[in-house]
């Protein structure tokens, strides 16, 4: 996992100043989203689009890194065998409220296509618990990212 983040981050921000523990956490952030979009077994339009938007935003990439993230991101979920890998780089190197935005970011997500699965809120409240968002905040995130 990490010589492909190396790579890509080698690449397409060359001249960035972000440090590899950094390029990590987008990662692992990434990866977390896209699992929520994923496990419905529906990676739609109207998600793909929420998840790039808060990729964008949240870490100020442009659309074509964004892209190249996202594909790598899909890639290590496919490869991971749990999201506890994605989950201790995020309580490695993430702020309490980065880690709320995450989970809002996840909520959000899984709202987009106007079907929350119950399989997507399972992934959302594991999350949850392994990054220690309180439950206050979890629901917090829920509500306010609700349409």
């Amino acid at each position: 996992m990490l010589n492909a983040i190396k790579t890509f981050f080698c690449s397409e921000l060359q001249g960035s100043t972000t440090s590899t523990n950094e390029h990590q956490q987008q990662l692992a952030c990434a990866a977390l989203l896209i699992e929520v979009a994923i496990v419905d077994q529906e990676f739609d339009s109207d998600e793909l689009q929420t998840l790039t938007n808060i990729l964008q935003s949240k870490f100020n990439i442009t659309p074509e890194e964004c892209e190249t993230l996202c594909t790598l991101a899909q890639s290590e979920c496919e490869q991971a065998t749990s999201m506890y890998q994605f989950t201790q780089l995020v309580n490695e190197s993430c702020s309490a409220e980065e880690k709320f935005e995450l989970i809002k970011g996840m909520w959000t997500i899984a709202y987009a296509d106007g079907n929350l699965d119950k399989y997507e809120e399972y992934v959302v409240r594991k999350v949850s618990e392994l990054i220690y968002v309180s439950h206050s905040d979890f629901i917090r995130a829920k509500l306010q990212a609700r349409p």
